[in-house]
């Protein structure tokens, strides 16, 4: 395997985290790029690994700051935004991957892997986030036509330690009194485990037969949205009877904490979340990976402060 210089966005964040610590144990040299390289210093805990400050919506910091690298991987991403017009949906999901597109053209980068989301599509009516995630998985392939080898991957809800979906579950289970108002209660998902993404893309990474490909990358099996925060609930020791919203209900709760601080949930999300997060192909098995069941990861996790609990969680599970 020949050593690349691999240039990272977004390697700061959850997903981040996990493939720059895979690609640099397995010899490349990876930067990862930081508005604010001082409040991520534990990234550049390897020694391969390199932080660098950098404002990637700015073109020219952007293209001195891809000098030289080999690869490009995009893993920026927002779920949801400062305002309510779409626009911090598009600087982040399309202009960003223009940005990348026009950086690694003038640079003569040659290979760039995108992460982009399940659903994704330009044509979408109503959901800015799938929209804006579809455009700019749209252009970055379009840029094949300037000598751009683009591999993209749609995955599920993504899980593993300081995940944003159990863990927000987890958090906001804690706080209810024994009984929570769930909104889309059917949305169907097959999550993902962080490092099995992770390997997808350091094998798409060895592998030409990906160029130009799109992965949709799912777990072993899928769930309903009041199934997977039944199991939370489970796992972390706090029975707890969820009740099913229905649209109407859905879709006022969207629009009352879409003003919340923190923005938990928002009637883009809504909107999202009436597209299930199911594969239609196997984006893991394409690549030769067995994907990780959520009853082998989650409880690990959530139940880790109690021992006791944790350890009859495993023991139930196991006998399933």
């Amino acid at each position: 395997m020949k050593t690349k210089n691999i240039c990272m966005l977004g390697g700061t964040g959850f997903v981040g985290h996990h493939l720059a610590d895979l690609l640099a144990d397995r010899g490349h040299r990876v930067r990862v790029l930081s508005r604010h390289p001082e409040r991520h210093r534990e990234v550049a805990v390897h020694p391969r690994i390199e932080l660098l400050g950098c404002n990637v919506h700015d073109s020219e910091a952007l293209r001195q700051a891809l000098a030289g690298a080999d690869v490009v991987i995009n893993l920026v991403g927002i779920l949801n935004e400062s305002g309510h017009d779409g626009s911090g949906f598009r600087r982040v999901h399309v202009e960003l991957p223009q940005k990348i597109v026009e950086a690694c053209v003038a640079e003569g980068i040659p290979r760039v892997l995108h992460m982009s989301a399940l659903n994704a599509d330009p044509a979408e009516g109503k959901s800015a986030y799938l929209r804006t995630k579809g455009e700019g998985e749209r252009l970055m392939h379009a840029a094949a036509g300037q000598g751009l080898a683009v591999t993209s991957f749609r995955p599920s809800v993504i899980f593993g330690p300081g995940d944003s979906f159990f863990n927000r579950f987890a958090g906001l289970l804690r706080l209810a009194p024994g009984v929570f108002p769930l909104a889309c209660p059917d949305a169907r998902f097959a999550p993902v485990y962080v490092m099995d993404v992770a390997e997808a893309f350091a094998r798409a990474l060895e592998d030409r037969a990906s160029i130009g490909q799109s992965y949709e990358l799912c777990g072993p099996r899928d769930y309903r949205l009041r199934e997977l925060v039944a199991l939370t609930a489970e796992y972390i020791g706090r029975p707890t009877l969820v009740i099913g919203l229905g649209p109407g209900l859905s879709k006022l709760q969207a629009r009352l904490l879409e003003w919340a601080p923190g923005k938990p949930f928002s009637l883009d999300n809504y909107w999202s979340l009436q597209h299930d997060g199911l594969c239609r192909e196997d984006g893991l098995g394409t690549l030769g990976i067995t994907p990780t069941a959520v009853e082998a990861v989650v409880p690990g996790y959530l139940a880790g402060r109690n021992q006791r609990h944790r350890y009859n969680l495993l023991r139930r599970h196991a006998h399933r």
